[in-house]
């Protein structure tokens, strides 16, 4: 395909210098630096794949670069977010990405939006870019930002990663198919943890981000085979890549209409979760608490309870590599998989709930369900009730992330 930057942007001396080794390849040459600074990108996120997106796109040249994010850097980030630092720690995340790209390059112009992407705000963040790229890791931003891109007649530059794994493509609708011709539907909600609940190799996110800025630059210059119409699958245990073809889908509920007819709908809504991990702890905050429809408790109403002697049963559904790492003392432990597998089966019939590991959790006391931060504990105890638990069931707000900060922090965090 033709190059999407069609005008260029003068270069000084000093750019020419910078940007000699693009110079002397023919496939870029003077004509194809100058398009890369004419050209502006839009990042949603400024994490795990944001960091290296940023950090290439702004060493090569790119001439604006926006920004959306309106988290803060923690420590947490320092494991695979690699344009922070530790000096950044508590900073905003778009502040910290910008210093340093502007330390790597100070030729560029970087935009900050240090809100979080919306339906209401979506057209009027994208129309001033040429190419979006996403770097986010939920569902309902990732069909928001589809939609949008639809809409507006703009390429989105996609990845997603967990664990070892991680996906690559460009869906651009004037060229080829859309997210929503591979994924028209979400997945049900709690199917699949996020990074937070499911951990992330802290390499992986570069892999895949250097990748989206090299489809990117692909797209901006004109250059080889752009992934449209196309994922690439990347798996990290096995150091493999695979391609699959995604098919434009001629009865696609976005695409295939006309553009001025998309509408960007409620997507937290359409996905039955939020567009940001809400319950994740954070030490300033209770939102995480009121957004969980389960009643909560606090730690230090956790500690109080178990300093009375009260009788409550304290559930820890985390995984098994989590205990050992921090864990209360005199717990139930049963992961959160294996009480969702035990009431699809009661809930199939296949098996009766005494047969199950929820046999170990008693339906007549009082039962305080935790887990790292408060998510999948809550879902947890939705589990519960759908299988006939009548008793008690109390979500503890901030899982042990909250009990390190605020009841024993001597405990380990992770």
């Amino acid at each position: 395909m033709d190059a999407l930057i069609q005008t260029q942007a003068e270069l000084t001396h000093e750019e020419i210098r910078r940007y000699s080794r693009h110079l002397i390849m023919p496939e870029v040459g003077i004509e194809g630096q100058r398009r890369l600074k004419a050209a502006s990108v839009l990042l949603i996120g400024t994490g795990g794949l944001g960091s290296p997106l940023a950090l290439y796109l702004a060493a090569a040249g790119i001439g604006r670069i926006g920004l959306v994010d309106y988290d803060v850097v923690d420590e947490t980030n320092l494991q695979r977010q690699v344009i922070h630092g530790q000096a950044s720690v508590g900073k905003l995340k778009v502040e910290s990405a910008r210093q340093r790209m502007l330390d790597i390059n100070p030729f560029l112009q970087v935009d900050l939006y240090n809100e979080p992407l919306t339906s209401a705000n979506a057209l009027q963040l994208f129309a001033p870019y040429d190419v979006i790229i996403d770097g986010t890791d939920n569902f309902p931003t990732r069909y928001l930002v589809n939609d949008a891109c639809v809409k507006l007649g703009k390429p989105n530059v996609y990845g997603s990663i967990f664990r070892f794994e991680g996906q690559v493509s460009i869906f651009y609708a004037k060229e080829g198919p859309c997210y929503r011709c591979m994924f028209p539907t979400p997945p049900p909600p709690g199917l699949v943890p996020s990074c937070a609940e499911g951990g992330v190799l802290g390499i992986l996110p570069g892999t895949v981000g250097t990748l989206q800025a090299t489809e990117a630059i692909k797209l901006m210059l004109g250059i080889g085979e752009p992934l449209i119409g196309k994922m690439l699958l990347y798996d990290a245990t096995e150091m493999s890549f695979t391609r699959l073809k995604v098919r434009k889908d001629p009865h696609c509920p976005v695409c295939s209409i006309p553009a001025e007819q998309v509408q960007l709908i409620d997507y937290e809504q359409f996905c039955g979760m939020p567009a940001h991990d809400r319950s994740e702890y954070k030490a300033n905050t209770n939102g995480a608490a009121k957004e969980q429809p389960v009643q909560e408790m606090t730690v230090r109403e956790l500690k109080a309870r178990l300093d009375k002697g009260d009788d409550v049963l304290v559930l820890d559904v985390r995984d098994p590599h989590e205990w050992q790492i921090s864990a209360l003392d005199g717990t139930l432990r049963i992961p959160k998989g294996q009480i969702e597998a035990a009431k699809n089966d009661v809930l199939a019939g296949r098996k009766r709930r005494e047969d199950t590991v929820l046999a170990q959790i008693p339906d007549d006391r009082e039962v305080i369900v935790h887990c790292r931060s408060g998510k999948r504990s809550a879902d947890s105890i939705k589990f519960l009730r759908e299988v006939g638990y009548t008793n008690t069931l109390i979500n503890l707000a901030g899982g042990i992330l909250a009990w390190a900060d605020e009841i024993d922090r001597s405990m380990a965090k992770y």
